[in-house]
């Protein structure tokens, strides 16, 4: 990635913890940028130091495979430190260092800053937790925002002015940040993702885990991917197999379940009863964390766009600190319920209202709450973003780059 291209949200949130006695980790699904992130924010901090007191290992590196455990980690490191200034250390894809807690540990006694990044969510484990807790801060990383997906085409002279052809080549080629450094055909990018998919995410995945029915985990993969956004459960899934004349117990399929989202590549998002306050426990939907990767099971064609629009909605709300459910109230459904410490947002995601039925569907549920929250249906249908009944109708071009909801 060109390191001219600034990821404002993220160098910025970095900036607030520069020098500050936390160790910073960053944690995001295979190829969303952070190792770029890493290199960006070392040219901030080459500001305030010398080359000498910025450590930087990437374990993907093969002139590092010797690391291999949290003691030749450490003592590689004070190999390097040498005064008493600060020295800032970047470890990148640091995940398969055997306790590299400890090493951690104790070089956040000494003179250091850290940053660290992982790809699996269990990075953050039970006993990191015990040695560092209190001691370190989280960020999620994504890939690009729709935001920076045209600044990173600008800055390389492929975009276009007109946003509504961007939107369209956002959704068609996603926001991996590889491929909007250079023009692609789809079938190029799709290519593109689709190796990403199999040698950066399914081998970790698979060998992470020592998965020996690879053909059964893929079946699964490609069930995920292909029913974003729908109601899904471990017994659909089995249904699924069996209809495919393959079969395996509820804890298998729930164990590759937990694998996909260990490794962040999809997101859980658990049903929430309005009226009764509180989470319900089954029958949850998945999202993808880059909507692209369903281009690994289907051509694009306007035939799956609900859930895909759904899935790039779902990943811009999170991108900006949400937390997020699916909403029921009176046997209807709310595609989502987003909320922060300061309030709550209600949204529906409607492609097209092709009639009128599709108007009252989506709007009915909202028209069920009856506290003072925003309330808003995204769409890509052009004739309809009006308000009504205190609801309001925005475009997804104007919800993706809207400073604040």
């Amino acid at each position: 990635m060109n390191v001219n291209i600034k990821r404002k949200l993220y160098t910025e949130r970095l900036k607030y913890y520069l020098n500050k006695p936390v160790i910073k980790v960053i944690t995001g699904i295979r190829r969303c940028g952070k190792s770029a992130l890493l290199e960006l924010f070392q040219n901030d901090v080459l500001k305030l130091t010398d080359r000498q007191h910025i450590i930087s290992i990437n374990f993907e590196d093969t002139q590092f495979d010797f690391i291999t455990d949290y003691r030749k980690l450490d003592e590689y490191i004070l190999s390097l430190i040498k005064d008493d200034k600060t020295y800032y250390i970047f470890l990148d894809e640091i995940q398969d260092v055997k306790q590299w807690e400890k090493c951690i540990n104790s070089l956040r006694l000494k003179n250091t800053d850290i940053y660290i990044t992982g790809s699996n969510s269990t990075l953050l484990s039970s006993e990191l937790s015990t040695l560092l807790a209190g001691r370190y801060v989280e960020f999620d990383l994504y890939t690009l925002s729709f935001g920076e997906f045209i600044n990173f085409r600008k800055n390389k002279g492929i975009g276009s002015d007109n946003i509504d052809n961007e939107l369209e080549a956002y959704i068609k080629y996603g926001g991996f940040p590889v491929l909007s450094t250079a023009t692609f055909d789809f079938h190029a990018m799709r290519k593109i993702v689709m190796d990403t998919n199999n040698s950066a995410i399914l081998r970790d995945v698979i060998q992470r885990n020592n998965i020996r029915n690879v053909q059964l985990f893929q079946k699964i993969m490609t069930f995920m991917y292909d029913n974003t956004g729908s109601i899904t459960s471990v017994k659909k899934i089995s249904d699924f197999l069996k209809s495919q004349r393959r079969t395996a117990d509820f804890e298998t399929v729930y164990n590759y379940l937990q694998y996909l989202e260990n490794a962040l590549i999809i997101h859980k998002v658990r049903r929430y009863d309005i009226r009764g306050k509180k989470l319900l426990e089954s029958h949850e939907k998945y999202y993808l964390a880059e909507h692209s990767l369903r281009y690994t099971v289907h051509e694009y064609s306007t035939d799956g766009m609900s859930g895909m629009l759904e899935n790039i909605v779902y990943i811009e709300l999170i991108r900006r600190g949400y937390s997020v459910y699916v909403g029921i109230i009176n046997g209807k459904e709310i595609d989502f319920v987003a909320e922060k410490p300061e309030g709550k947002l209600y949204v529906q995601v409607c492609y097209l209202f092709a009639n009128k039925e599709t108007i009252e569907r989506e709007f009915a549920p909202l028209l069920e709450v009856r506290d003072n929250y925003l309330k808003m249906i995204v769409t890509m249908d052009n004739y309809w973003q009006v308000e009504r009944e205190g609801i309001k109708g925005i475009h997804l071009k104007d919800f993706l780059l809207a400073e604040t909801f």
